[in-house]
């Protein structure tokens, strides 16, 4: 008789109160042992790349703090997430304060351990120049893979005052380093003020599809997320969202907000239209808990972080 793998899931809610225990993300065992693991929770506590509110840092911690409330069925899918999935929260990857270049050395450097073990991390930030030691990561085990960005900046500039590396710059030099396969890559959410019409012809002169902010709520989110993913096909993806996509009023506590945003139902729809995809890697950014109010942003992130494993628990359930 076949021996059962193990697998790893959250603790007994009835067994233990939701508020007892260390905090790991919806009360996950924290391994970094990652055999028989489908899915690992990795804090990437870096915010060295922002250039107006900084302190993402204490991101993973608030998210996680928040996410003792998921719960195991996620009823928008109709799937039991942890029934279909081994999922562990890895703990937080090294960084060095004040140090973006030898900080995307060493996140790199513990992302690939994930990724070299058939993982698929799901990121916990962290500011968004995080994403580019992660495409740097996953471009390494799985080559170009196409970008879905849930944003609402491009992060497509060259450099900031000068030098090359911000929370507005990861994607420029990604699409220039050939980490991503921009025929399959698309921009959604994207509005605000700007300092040029520039700002959104560059993504797409780098060859991604953009819907901007205005376009998207006019088409409204089924038929952006079918525009996504016919533009994504059969291409490995690696989804990145900002939780400034979301309207301030639902999730204030974060580094640039931008009015005009989207509703948190609105962001659950999208998502949840995006099945199907081959996704190797996630992450969840931006959140600065020193801002929020009522921990609505950090709860918001921690549910976010639940429709990523939905949509890997419907691919395979």
């Amino acid at each position: 008789m076949d021996k059962k793998p193990p697998r790893y899931g959250p603790a007994d809610s009835l067994a233990s109160p939701r508020f007892s225990g260390i905090r790991t993300y919806a009360r996950l065992p924290h391994l970094t042992d990652l055999g028989e693991v489908d899915v690992a929770i990795v804090g990437v506590p870096f915010d060295t790349g922002g250039t107006y509110r900084v302190g993402a840092r204490f991101g993973p911690q608030a998210i996680r703090a928040a996410s003792a409330l998921i719960r195991p069925y996620h009823t928008g899918s109709g799937v039991a997430v942890f029934d279909s999935l081994s999922v562990v929260d890895y703990g937080d990857v090294p960084v060095v304060p004040g140090y973006i270049e030898e900080s995307y050395k060493r996140i790199k450097a513990g992302l690939m351990d994930v990724l070299k073990a058939g993982v698929i991390p799901i990121d916990l930030g962290g500011d968004h120049s995080i994403a580019l030691p992660e495409l740097r990561a996953l471009h390494e085990v799985h080559g170009p893979v196409a970008l879905v960005q849930l944003d609402s900046h491009s992060d497509t500039i060259d450099s900031y005052f000068g030098m090359p590396h911000t929370h507005g710059t990861p994607f420029y030099h990604a699409v220039n380093e050939g980490l991503i396969d921009a025929a399959h890559s698309s921009q959604v959410g994207l509005r605000g003020g700007m300092y040029s019409a520039r700002d959104h012809e560059v993504p797409r002169e780098m060859g991604m599809q953009v819907i901007a902010g205005v376009e998207a709520h006019e088409l409204g989110m089924a038929e952006v997320a079918k525009r996504v993913v016919e533009r994504a096909g059969d291409a490995r993806v690696f989804l990145s969202f900002d939780i400034d996509f979301i309207d301030p009023a639902y999730a204030p506590a974060t580094g640039t907000p931008e009015i005009g945003g989207f509703t948190t139902w609105e962001s659950q729809s999208l998502l949840r239209g995006l099945s199907g995809l081959n996704y190797v890697g996630f992450d969840v950014v931006e959140v600065i808990p020193a801002y929020d109010v009522a921990d609505n942003t950090s709860f918001t992130a921690a549910n976010i972080v639940f429709e990523f494993l939905a949509l890997l628990a419907r691919a395979r359930a």
